[in-house]
């Protein structure tokens, strides 16, 4: 949760500075207190669900702006981390979290697919256009995913996000492996 506050309190901080717009003004078009966007910019805060939406339609910005993390490379998400306690946003009026896993930058195509597959041969793809990224979350089975020369081995549940422009592979490793495949173009 320390990483997701610091996440938040530096995005919150860069776009509140990009619009110009003090705290308190911040705090009067979102709806909230002056001391708690305060506390979110510093890192002290605890944030809902409702409070992020509020500041990020005060700043003009999808939600994912102000939680989301950079990526330079792969990025691995194990279903057990998602169980035992990922950084979550929890909503204050329901029982009910998110849990970014990957937000759409803008500009951005995404192309959603249902992968089935069968041990045997992996799938090897050659690039695809620069700037494409490929995300995937296994369903079942088991598989050898990502780039071509550090491919992971992903379990029912993990999320695996990945160049597209270079060369990458699937391979099932057990019957009845499944995915869901997000091919995204910038």
């Amino acid at each position: 949760m320390d990483d997701l506050r610091e996440r938040i309190a530096r995005s919150l901080r860069r776009e509140r500075e990009a619009h110009g717009i003090s705290v308190s003004e911040l705090a009067r078009r979102a709806g909230v207190s002056k001391a708690t966007v305060s506390q979110l910019e510093s890192g002290a805060g605890n944030p809902s669900v409702e409070t992020l939406w509020a500041l990020g339609d005060a700043l003009g910005v999808p939600f994912a702006t102000l939680v989301d993390r950079p990526a330079d490379g792969p990025t691995l998400i194990r279903a057990a981390d998602l169980a035992a306690g990922a950084p979550q946003v929890p909503s204050a009026d329901a029982p009910y979290s998110a849990t970014l896993l990957s937000a759409s930058p803008p500009g951005a195509r995404r192309d959603l697919y249902v992968i089935r597959a069968e041990p045997g041969e992996p799938r090897r793809s050659t690039p695809h256009h620069q700037g494409t990224t490929e995300h995937v979350v296994l369903l079942s089975g088991e598989a050898r995913i990502g780039p071509a020369d550090a491919p992971e081995v992903l379990s029912p549940g993990d999320y695996l996000s990945y160049r597209g422009d270079a060369p990458h592979i699937f391979e099932a490793l057990a019957p009845g492996t499944s995915a869901v495949l997000i091919t995204e173009l910038r």
